[in-house]
């Protein structure tokens, strides 16, 4: 009889004296514990919610999964989710859980929380008044019952219009103190640090004093900063010179979220990026970053036009736009180039900004089309169409902006410090959801690393996919007992066929599944069998303590 360790010895040996056996053994498969070595022959008996031993078994269990044949991963870490909603919608986590993910990392600048008054006005009227913390939105989402643990950043744009509204100005000291309180709040109720999104309004209108003032807050809780930089394009370098700073001076380590350099003219900015990264690392700071497996990105129209016009939340910013005086003045810098702000339809130009998200439904009809085929048939220019898409809908309207290089994107992925991260909700191929369009991300970003970019295009080996996928991004969140096979660990394991996993979704026909992925366990209970989800939702609320 082998055994992975003497602990494991050990264990086993007492679970045999007891008799009583496991409640799940996945047996003879070939186990990539999330370290990035060699992967082995084992079996895995799991008791309750978490691994009792990894060895050769000869026990019984309750379920028995025959993995011979199958690569068993720890769950996959999805470090940017916005299932915020999504997993309130259907809390099976379909699109996620069908690639491996057994960890929803929340709050890229906005979380679900804390709450005042009038935001919680915002909130879906499903669910209005169930929440005003952050804490409280994450107990209520398991409550009511989700396939995937959950887990979140507090949010520095959530923080700022807590206190400050959607004003462009800076905080007095007593507001700042409020903010730190807020954030505060948060980290004792388990957050895991700060996020922050600085190409939106209003989370633009912070400066990097104020972002560093709030991350010491998160990093008093041994928690980390994480951004969406204040520029992926004209200014990346300085963006991540930013980041780096707001690092060293709140001593916090920190994250880029979706690292790209966006818009050809930045292309060859990626040997920049990585050789300061690399040197703050050098120096001693914590520098990660994770990335999704795309060329295009995907967020709203209001990444096409200033910050100034946006002053004060969508309605504000609607009615502006149809001031002749002020639409003349937005016209005139959505079409000049700038490193004043972030021009994402710009940079990918009418014909690379796919519209995909409509709250009217009378525009839905324009789903899928280009910003450039749209302004056509209105007889318009694609920047008055944008302005009046925005108007009309009632909201930013979703986009998909064509930004990256193919080879930006693999240099990316095999970099040893990038994890990887949707960006996207997590959804299901049916109902609600397919009322409108979406990224392919959310429904093939995992997948497309083990099958593309491991198997088929030979970018990094599948050890250290899985390395990045699960060790890497729980230890940089700081989580102990997740994202690696060990004895003890929660049994969260994503078990797989490294030769037939791959992604569907395209940007024509996004709501298609990943497949390749056989069986996902969460917390030891198996919530996909056989590629079919079982209906189970053990997921739990994963704090920062």
């Amino acid at each position: 009889m082998r055994y992975h360790s003497a602990l494991g010895a050990l264990l086993l040996t007492g679970l045999f004296a007891c008799g009583p056996g496991y409640d799940v053994i996945i047996s003879d498969g070939l186990i990539y514990d999330g370290n990035g070595g060699e992967p082995y022959i084992a079996d895995i008996g799991i008791s309750g919610e978490r691994i009792a031993i990894i060895g050769d078994l000869e026990g019984d269990a309750e379920t028995v999964i025959n993995a011979s044949g199958l690569a068993v991963a720890p769950g996959f870490i999805n470090m940017l989710s916005w299932a915020t909603d999504s997993l309130l919608i259907d809390g099976r986590s379909q699109s996620d859980i069908r690639q491996g993910v057994t960890l929803e990392v929340f709050g890229e600048g906005r979380s679900e929380g804390p709450l005042n008054t009038a935001m919680q006005a915002e909130v879906d009227p499903r669910w209005a008044g169930e929440w005003t913390t952050l804490g409280e939105y994450l107990d209520f989402l398991v409550e009511r019952g989700v396939s995937t643990n959950v887990a979140s950043f507090v949010g520095a744009t959530t923080v700022r219009v807590n206190v400050l509204g959607y004003e462009d100005r800076a905080p007095n000291e007593d507001e700042l103190e409020r903010m730190r309180e807020l954030v505060r709040e948060a980290m004792e109720e388990g957050a895991l640090g700060l996020g922050s999104s600085l190409i939106y309004a209003p989370a633009f209108y912070a400066s990097t004093g104020e972002l560093v003032e709030l991350a010491k807050v998160a990093g008093e809780y041994g928690g980390m900063y994480i951004s969406h930089l204040r520029s992926e394009g004209n200014r990346l370098l300085e963006s991540v010179d930013e980041l780096i700073h707001i690092a060293r001076e709140a001593n916090i380590p920190a994250e880029i979220y979706h690292l790209k350099m966006a818009g050809r003219e930045n292309w060859d900015k990626f040997d920049d990026v990585v050789a300061r990264v690399e040197a703050a690392r050098a120096e001693g700071l914590r520098i990660t970053a994770n990335i999704y497996t795309y060329t295009a990105g995907s967020t709203g129209l209001d990444a096409a036009m200033p910050p100034w016009v946006q002053e004060g939340g969508y309605a504000a910013w609607a009615e502006r736009l149809q001031d002749p005086e002020i639409r003349a003045r937005v016209l005139e810098e959505m079409t000049t180039p700038t490193d004043e702000w972030e021009n994402l339809a710009l940079a990918a130009g009418p014909a690379g900004t796919l519209l995909v998200g409509f709250e009217n439904p009378e525009l839905r009809r324009y789903a899928g089309m280009t910003l450039g085929e749209v302004a056509r048939e209105r007889e318009s220019s694609p920047a008055e169409t944008a302005i009046d898409l925005v108007v009309e809908d009632g909201s930013r309207v979703q986009v998909v902006y064509f930004l990256m290089s193919a080879g930006n994107v693999a240099r990316g992925i095999a970099l040893p410090w990038v994890s990887f991260a949707s960006d996207a909700a997590s959804m299901a191929a049916e109902g609600e959801f397919l009322d409108r369009m979406t990224h392919p991300r959310a429904y093939g970003n995992f997948a497309r690393v083990l099958g593309k970019y491991v198997r088929e295009d030979q970018v990094i080996t599948l050890p250290d996919a899985i390395r990045k996928l699960s060790k890497l991004p729980a230890d940089n969140l700081g989580i102990a007992d997740r994202g690696e096979l060990r004895e003890g660990n929660f049994a969260d394991i994503a078990i797989f066929d490294p030769d037939q996993v791959r992604d569907h979704a395209t940007y024509d026909d996004p709501h298609q599944y990943a497949t390749g992925m056989v069986h996902v366990l969460v917390n030891g209970e198996p919530v996909l069998r056989d590629g079919e989800h079982t209906g189970a939702l053990p997921g739990q609320v994963v704090r920062r303590m």
